[in-house]
């Protein structure tokens, strides 16, 4: 007996743990126990009480007689129940340990489905815990306890913390070194719980106790815990501040995986952000917030999560010399990512508040008065539009047949005239495909909490393939706008010649003014201004409605929207897509800004194409479904004269209307631009819609 004791390796004297002499020899037992006759009822059922001989041979306790652990015998013919095993009487240490564990105290308590030595060791066939076979075997242990802990009646009963514990471990890094690898340093269930003397959390000599649970992690991962305790967090774990972060707070009890594996980026910005939680929010205003929420971070490694800033274990305040954001260190960390960064770039503010005026100031500044251009260009633009909406609704109601007739006539006239040059009508090509790639790869990132944005983005191929498409959008804005440039260049030089004197040669400023001014010009001038009244008094019955020349006042308003919005999302972009080039010169705090400026003027640009332009061109009821004339290039008489009679007039009297006749080589084509068209306003309408659910979204929430 003191053999197997001191092979099982037990503490205590044989005359402290020695069972008493045995009342029945086991052959006296084994004369029923090995009969099929003696049986019990188990459930209704007959159960054979066979005694498995050749278990107990082999077992740890083949030299001990049956009495030895079932002491309650006091009869060879005995009652079927009999009392519980003792398996104190020899295990003493290990008795004591388990009556003050989680499973001794539940079975003080009356919890009878509370695991006893015997669910965990076997009964007859116990074998050592270094035997492979044995149920306590480190590579089988994992399993034993999963016989409880992934019972979901047990659980349910008992509301265990972590039902899903087992199952957590298996799929863990832990539970895939040890069962699938075979690593068996990898540590299984007792070396993190213990082994009898497994407590809660919450009982404070638990090794899993929130003030344990480091330096039972650094049982395996020493120096992690070496790091981790000179770290901020573990300053505050020294102190008592129940507040601090151990190794379960950011890689969770069970469930543990790899930097490597799957989303473990995006998983660790939510556990910081449990603490942080304002520092969370703001870093997702970022582009590398945005993009983690947006995408795979793992196969990107430029996107950068909280630790590849602040470090992993070592996190310290920036203004402690070893911080990887102190003054001695910042360039090297921001060069992991940015190659070539220098202390300018360090300077932006990657939890910047727009909101926060007093730490904030400027970026606080540039947020008012973006907020204030987008609400009030909408506003102003969509009375403009409801005012006309709600005339031409009347109109239509009051007399439909007139109006059908009249928008039949202006789409079918005899005779057709050049409004749009075939260079113009491909740039306006590069336009629209240019800004609806900008949109589609932009605005998810605008809007990455919707639902919408994650599908949109999965279909684009994710944050890289997006990027690349943005760039590629934003090449084709620059070159067709150096085109148009380019264009208006030549013909400023035209227009120079035109403004010479004939007689002496020299421009003549008054010459030149009146260039500037005519109605062929996009220069706005005192007649738009005139048109603007009257088309309001019009919309409020108050006036005739206006006879419009080559150009409105609206469509001079969207063209130099679009020289506005090149150069503030144009320039913008270029500081987001260059950062480390332009903080050579500018302060890092300049990205916050461009970051700020481009996402609301891309948000004001597509609000209104998509909205004002579209129902200016083609969403009123005399335009719907779509005007066709920046694809076809031409104009019907009846739709001048019903719309721009005093261009008509004009170029009738200056006898230039047949340099503007063409003939109809529309129809040769037209199905095509007509479906590329349908394409582009659906397209953007969509969009639209989706802008528009995002932002009630975000306000309700």
């Amino acid at each position: 007996m003191l053999a197997i004791l001191w092979w099982m390796g037990l503490s205590g004297t044989a005359a402290e743990t020695a069972p008493p002499p045995p009342a029945f020899a086991n052959q006296d037992c084994l004369d029923c126990h090995l009969d099929p006759t003696t049986t019990r009822m188990v459930n209704g059922k007959k159960v054979a009480l066979l005694f498995p001989t050749n278990q107990f041979r082999v077992s740890v306790h083949a030299k001990l007689n049956c009495v030895d652990c079932h002491n309650g015998i006091k009869d060879l013919v005995h009652p079927s129940k009999l009392p519980a095993p003792n398996c104190a009487g020899c295990h003493v240490q290990e008795g004591k340990d388990y009556t003050g564990s989680i499973h001794g105290v539940s079975h003080a308590m009356g919890a009878s489905g509370a695991a006893n030595c015997w669910d965990c060791h076997g009964s007859h066939g116990i074998l050592s815990p270094k035997d492979p076979d044995s149920a306590t075997y480190k590579l089988n242990l994992p399993a034993t306890c999963a016989k409880c802990h992934s019972n979901a009646g047990l659980s349910s009963e008992y509301r265990m913390k972590n039902p899903d514990a087992a199952a957590q471990y298996m799929d863990s890094v832990h539970g895939f070194a040890l069962i699938k690898m075979g690593l068996i340093v990898a540590p299984s269930c007792n070396d993190c719980h213990g082994v009898h003397d497994i407590k809660r959390s919450v009982d404070r000599d638990a090794p899993i106790n929130h003030a344990n649970v480091a330096r039972t992690c650094g049982k395996c991962h020493v120096n992690i815990e070496k790091t981790y305790d000179q770290s901020i967090h573990g300053q505050l774990l020294a102190k008592g501040d129940p507040r601090a972060p151990v190794c379960t707070d950011c890689h969770t009890p069970h469930d543990i995986v790899t930097p490597e594996h799957g989303n473990f980026k995006v998983v660790a910005d939510e556990r910081c952000g449990k603490c942080h939680a304002d520092r969370l929010e703001h870093y997702r205003d970022t582009y590398h917030g945005k993009a983690m929420a947006l995408g795979k971070p793992n196969i990107a490694p430029e996107v950068a999560a909280c630790y590849d800033c602040h470090g992993h274990h070592d996190v310290l305040p920036p203004a402690d010399p070893r911080s990887h954001l102190s003054t001695n260190n910042i360039v090297a960390t921001c060069q992991q990512c940015h190659p070539g960064a220098t202390i300018g770039f360090t300077q932006y503010r990657p939890h910047a508040n727009p909101l926060d005026g007093k730490n904030y100031p400027l970026l606080h500044a540039v947020f008012l008065g973006m907020t204030s251009l987008l609400v009030g260009t909408l506003l102003f633009f969509g009375a403009h539009t409801v005012a006309w909406l709600v005339r031409v609704t009347f109109l239509y109601w009051h007399d439909s047949k007139k109006f059908r007739e009249q928008k039949i006539a202006a789409q079918t006239g005899g005779e057709w005239f050049t409004r749009f040059v075939p260079f113009e009508r491909f740039l306006h090509f590069l336009v629209v495909t240019s800004f609806l790639t900008l949109v589609v790869t932009g605005m998810p990132l605008k809007f990455y909490y919707t639902d919408w944005a994650k599908v949109m983005f999965h279909f684009v191929g994710g944050p890289e393939t997006a990027r690349a498409f943005h760039r590629l959008g934003a090449v084709v804005t620059f070159c067709y706008f150096a085109l148009h440039l380019s264009s208006l260049v030549y013909k400023g030089f035209q227009g120079r010649l035109q403004a010479c004197d004939p007689v002496t040669g020299k421009v003549s400023f008054k010459r030149l003014l009146g260039i500037v001014v005519s109605p062929d010009c996009m220069i706005p001038n005192l007649q738009d201004w005139r048109d603007f009244v009257a088309h309001n008094k019009w919309f409020f019955g108050k006036g005739p409605k206006p006879e419009f020349d080559r150009w409105t006042y609206w469509e001079k308003f969207d063209y130099f929207a679009v020289f506005w919005g090149v150069a503030i999302i144009g320039f913008s972009g270029l500081i987001m897509w260059f950062p480390v080039a332009f903080t050579q010169f500018l302060p890092g705090w300049i990205i916050n800004i461009a970051l700020l400026v481009h996402s609301d003027e891309a948000l004001l640009a597509a609000g209104f194409i998509f909205s004002i332009h579209f129902f200016n061109t083609h969403f009123r009821i005399e335009k719907f479904p779509m005007d066709t004339v920046i694809f076809s290039g031409r104009i019907s008489k009846n739709e001048m004269l019903h719309e721009r009679k005093r261009w008509y007039d004009r170029l009738l009297a200056t006898g230039r209307l047949d340099d503007y006749r063409v003939r109809d080589e529309w129809l040769r084509w037209k199905i095509i631009a007509r479906t590329f068209g349908y394409l582009f306003f659906g397209l953007g309408m969509v969009l639209l819609v989706l802008i528009i659910y995002a932002m009630t979204t975000r306000l309700t929430h």
